[in-house]
């Protein structure tokens, strides 16, 4: 017998035992006499059906689906609910089986019964509440001994009662909880599981100094969640802490027992976008669980966190494919995927016999094609590799999952893709038609399962290789200057958790509504291009100027912000669909927005194939850049500028705004 099994087991009996017990303390309590030993003569056939029963109303209400060190207010319901239903039964059986009319008396009686419920419950709630405080008790004895940080936590009441919790269980450790800071003004002079509201945020200099003159010196500030909101007035917060040399973290997960908490230094990025879209965990949960997820490109910065990701949703095996050996390693090395069954391979995308190799032998059931050459400027001037990889690459990746049979296929595509003006946006485009005209071709044979390929198009993603933020925090650290191409130039954000999540959305919804949808009305009505709602876009000059202000700097006094003039494929604004790609509503999906495919006929794309391939072979840019204007004709209508020069661009040219998308480059 295992442990789980074995406590599973202790639980039971217990609650069997505390039935019988309320039965006969229930007689002891009301009855004595004769009464009493006339009932008491009569347990031995009443107690074994009664208490069998008992178990199973226990079970029907889940009393034994939570660990007794978690009991809460949730768990004393379903107490009271199971006690209230063993009453009522007791009550049906004495009053219509045992009634005075039957055999002149009543068993238990109304008294007898209220007194029954009470006692089950008192003896059912109590050793749960006594086995919790003992445990509280002795973890905060543990956590009292190892914390060794006098800490202030910052935020609103709701959610440092959890981040309490949490350090009391020890899932965040060596933290002294010394005050509160709350946003709210009503909180101030009230205390939280002992811990008392010191002030508001505007108070921190004044609370520090106090807690040090008592001889408690503040070593650290720990944020959650709503210290971080808007209204909180986060901004000062920072600048109020950065003064005091204070070092800022913020809480990492607020979750269900905070299994996934921990502590992360509080980045600038973190108060840069709108609040982070909130995803369906059940659903995404329903769609990888017990499923084999190959990921291309997985050493990225996209391509790890949908590993991460797919592990943290139960999938059973995830294959990542790397061309990159230190990129590789790194995603392998993850300690947060070590217990994982996360495997990876070496291989190049652009090598299709190895690739259909590898997924015959892996067999997918989804892929996630994340690997793709990005930048802007080196993919302006070398043309071939882009074509190789985004368009080439692409297609043997598209194959080899049709040959495999894989549910879906999921292209990481960008919105530079519409209405194009780079040699970036050109080949995504032409591989989101690749994908689309695949997916068009796969039927609703009866008995069979239709690999469904879909693109998803990202923002800008933060933290990410070549990202707009850690390029300027870079500069800012150095005292600038902070280059900015144009400061019209607006682009739309995410954060890398909200682009995976993005991903493996656009799979669920692919996989279920959208494929209903084109088994009855054909597959030019699905959804084929996903698209996060990313709220209002952010003017990168204004961008630049708020991260030089968060870092304690005056824009314009201590550090410089430089207008490097626009790049050869860049454009200030982006956009998300192309005006004839008609919308698709996404019902019971939030945040997510997406569109019906616009494809050519396959055999016009196949002869655009192979005069591409011609093109790349003989290293004609102009014909490569004829096939793309026939295919895409928004790229004949780019503005028209010098190539780059042969000199790779300098750190500073580099200037990130456009070169930002988030897909992994096989170059990693």
């Amino acid at each position: 017998m295992n442990q789980r099994t074995l406590k599973h087991a202790v639980m039971v009996v217990h609650d069997c035992v505390a039935t019988a017990l309320a039965v006969i303390l229930t007689f002891v309590f009301r009855f004595n006499g004769d009464l009493l030993a006339e009932r008491l003569h009569a347990l031995p056939l009443l107690l074994p059906p009664f208490v069998v029963f008992a178990a199973l109303v226990y079970g029907r209400f889940k009393l034994y689906r939570t660990k007794w060190r978690f009991a809460s207010l949730p768990d004393l319901a379903g107490i009271v609910r199971a006690a209230s239903v063993l009453a009522l039964t007791l009550l049906v059986l004495d009053y219509v089986l045992v009634s005075s009319t039957m055999y002149g008396f009543y068993f238990f009686g109304k008294i007898a019964i209220g007194l029954y419920w009470v006692l089950q419950i008192f003896l059912l709630g109590g050793p749960r509440l006594a086995f919790r405080y003992l445990k509280y008790a002795r973890s905060r004895q543990s956590q009292a001994r190892a914390a060794t940080t006098p800490t202030l936590l910052l935020g609103r009441g709701t959610d440092i009662d959890i981040l309490v919790r949490a350090i009391e269980s020890g899932a965040i450790r060596r933290i002294a909880p010394k005050g509160i800071l709350s946003p709210r003004i009503d909180e101030t002079g009230q205390t939280m599981r002992g811990i008392p509201v010191l002030g508001a945020f505007a108070d921190l200099e004044r609370v520090v100094a106090d807690l040090a003159r008592d001889g408690t010196p503040v070593r650290r500030l720990v944020a959650v969640p709503s210290a971080l909101a808007p209204e909180a007035e986060p901004d000062d917060l920072i600048a109020r802490a950065r003064r005091l040399g204070l070092p800022l973290s913020r809480v990492t997960s607020l979750g269900e027992n905070m299994r996934d908490a921990g502590l992360a230094p509080l980045e600038i990025e973190d108060l840069l976008l709108r609040p982070t879209v909130t995803i369906d965990r059940t659903r995404l949960e329903r769609l990888l669980t017990a499923k084999r997820v190959i990921v291309t490109g997985g050493g990225g910065s996209i391509g790890s966190e949908i590993c991460a990701r797919a592990v943290a949703f139960g999938a059973a095996a995830v294959l990542v494919i790397e061309s990159s050996e230190p990129a590789l390693h790194g995603i392998l090395s993850r300690p947060d995927l070590a217990e994982a069954n996360v495997t990876g391979v070496l291989a190049d995308i652009r090598d299709a016999d190895r690739l259909h190799t590898v997924f015959a032998e892996f067999r997918p059931d989804y892929v996630f094609h994340a690997a793709a050459l990005k930048q802007v400027p080196y993919l302006e001037r070398d043309w071939t590799e882009g074509v190789k990889t985004n368009v080439f690459g692409s297609i043997n990746v598209a194959d080899a999952t049709l040959a495999v049979r894989a549910r879906a296929l999921v292209m990481i595509s960008t919105d530079k893709a519409i209405e194009p003006v780079s040699q970036l946006g050109a080949t995504k485009r032409f591989a989101e038609m690749v994908a689309q005209a695949h997916d068009a071709a796969q039927d609703c044979t009866e008995g069979e399962t239709p690999t469904r390929l879909i693109a998803v198009r990202f923002g800008n993603v933060l933290g990410s290789v070549g990202s707009v933020v850690p390029v300027f925090k870079a500069q800012i650290a150095r005292g600038g200057p902070v280059t900015v191409t144009d400061p019209a130039m607006v682009r739309y954000f995410m954060t890398v958790r909200e682009a995976a999540d993005l991903v493996l959305t656009a799979a669920s919804h692919a996989d279920r509504e959208a494929r209903t949808v084109a088994c009855a009305d054909g597959a030019d009505q699905r959804a084929a291009v996903y698209v996060l709602k990313m709220g209002q876009p952010v003017r990168i000059g204004d961008l630049a100027e708020r991260m030089i202000r968060l870092a304690g700097f005056e824009p314009g006094v201590d550090i410089e912000i430089v207008h490097t003039g626009s790049r050869p494929g860049e454009r200030l604004n982006e956009i998300l669909f192309a005006r004839e790609e008609p919308r698709v509503a996404l019902d019971g999906i939030d945040g997510v927005m997406a569109a019906r495919p616009i494809f050519a006929d396959r055999t016009v794309l196949d002869g655009w194939i192979a005069r591409l391939r011609t093109a790349v072979a003989e290293n004609d840019r102009a014909a490569a850049e004829a096939v793309f204007g026939e295919a895409i004709p928004d790229f004949h209508n780019r503005p028209t500028a010098p190539l780059c020069s042969e000199t790779p661009p300098t750190a500073s040219a580099m200037a990130p705004q456009e070169s930002r998308e988030p897909t992994a480059a096989l170059g990693h």
